[in-house]
């Protein structure tokens, strides 16, 4: 066919025939689903498995079910009046994004930057952070590290390089663009490390979803944008969210090399998370993952997804596809693991979890005076005046009310430190 040229700006090539496309695979077809294993675990046909030990193995499968264990302790401890609220850790009642979460954490480095959403406490727990550690920030006793100013489920650690997550949807993702901006300027960790955000598709529809890849790959930057694409935001299903080719199709829109994963198939996840990194830190710019599974449980305990959703279509993911049971079976075919490994395990997860549970219900809250600290490098007028207000209430009805005797008496210093 005659050439007739490019456009001098795009490098466009010059067509004489009007021709339309919506599909980013140029045949009209839907985006591929990148998957090693089956849902009854065997490898399929041409699929790459990971070269894993037993051991590395076993540890996949331990913290997969350690996310459900948590979920249920929790939540049940939120249904009977001793937590306030509970976001649920992967939104799982027996199963739902542990393939997505902990494949996504097995493929990372310790120490990339993450920034995450509210589901991804496996990450963490994954580099080390302690049941201990979830349980004193999940109740807001005085061993959390934010003091008790934040909801539940709204973790950070410095040490395990876990950005404290916000409540507002999708804040994070123009900020892991500028972490990983900042990673790229940083001699001792440029070529090394990758800022990675966690998100569901319907943070995907935030205008910060668009600035942040945006920025990661026109003031490119090694950031991995990995998106759980769990069927529903809230309420509200992928049907009514959006009308194309789910969160895949944005990325070559953005000049993102972009990968579709099987979210509950957990090597697939690891092989496909890994090699996105290897092309964040090679290149230098954005990488999209999007991870396709299933969000079975409600979306917190303030949910019911049984008003927007048939109970009859969770029943059948729940019993079709189980990212957990796959894994198992691909381990027991391989003799890793058996009936008695399962018992064993179930029984000492629940026993751990509670027994955090329990520690964390009896530390005492932060002190008083920890409600006017950090903000602030000199303290301003107005907070003076709140704090010394505080105060003389505090000493004016502290001893003499019985509810605030009682309240006072939760705190790790009383009133003591406030006073002096």
């Amino acid at each position: 066919m005659l050439s007739l040229g490019n456009l001098p700006t795009t490098h466009s090539p010059v067509v004489s025939k009007l021709t339309f496309f919506n599909s980013v695979t140029g045949d009209g077809s839907k985006i591929p689903n990148y998957r090693v294993l089956d849902v009854l675990g065997v490898p399929i046909e041409g699929a790459e498995v990971p070269k894993i030990s037993k051991q590395f193995a076993r540890r996949l499968y331990e913290h997969m079910q350690l996310l459900p264990t948590l979920d249920d302790i929790l939540c049940s401890g939120q249904r009977q009046g001793r937590i306030p609220f509970y976001p649920l850790t992967l939104i799982s009642h027996k199963y739902g994004e542990e393939a997505t979460i902990i494949g996504s954490a097995a493929a990372l480095a310790d120490d990339d930057e993450v920034l995450s959403q509210y589901r991804e406490t496996g990450v963490l727990l994954w580099r080390g952070f302690t049941l201990d550690g979830i349980m004193a920030q999940v109740f807001g006793n005085h061993e959390d590290p934010s003091k008790g100013r934040q909801l539940a489920v709204h973790y950070g650690s410095k040490q395990h390089h876990f950005h404290t997550i916000s409540s507002p949807l999708a804040t994070q993702i123009p900020q892991a663009a500028g972490v990983g901006y900042a990673l790229k300027r940083d001699p001792a960790r440029r070529s090394k490390n990758v800022a990675c955000v966690f998100f569901g598709e319907g943070a995907a529809s935030e205008g910060d979803f668009h600035a942040g890849i945006l920025l990661a790959s026109t003031v490119p930057s090694p950031t991995l944008f990995l998106a759980r694409n769990n069927g529903y935001a809230i309420s509200t299903p992928n049907s009514e969210q959006f009308h194309g080719d789910g969160i895949s199709a944005r990325g070559p829109g953005y000049g993102v090399d972009t990968v579709r994963v099987d979210g509950n198939d957990v090597l697939a996840v690891m092989n496909a998370v890994k090699e996105a990194r290897r092309r964040c830190l090679e290149s230098g710019r954005a990488v999209l993952v999007e991870m396709m599974t299933y969000r079975v449980g409600d979306h917190s305990t303030s949910d019911d997804s049984y008003v927007y959703r048939e109970r009859q279509e969770v029943e059948d993911r729940k019993k079709n596809d189980n990212p957990i049971t796959r894994f198992r079976l691909f381990m027991e075919s391989r003799g890793w693991w058996g009936k008695t490994d399962e018992e064993e395990l179930k029984f000492s997860l629940k026993r751990d979890v509670i027994k955090a549970f329990k520690r964390a219900e009896s530390v005492k809250k932060p002190g008083l005076e920890e409600m006017f600290t950090d903000v602030y490098a000199e303290e301003p007028w107005n907070i003076k005046e709140q704090r010394e207000e505080l105060v003389a209430l505090l000493k004016k009805y502290g001893q003499v009310w019985e509810p605030w005797q009682n309240e006072l008496g939760a705190l790790e210093d009383g009133r003591k430190k406030l006073l002096d």
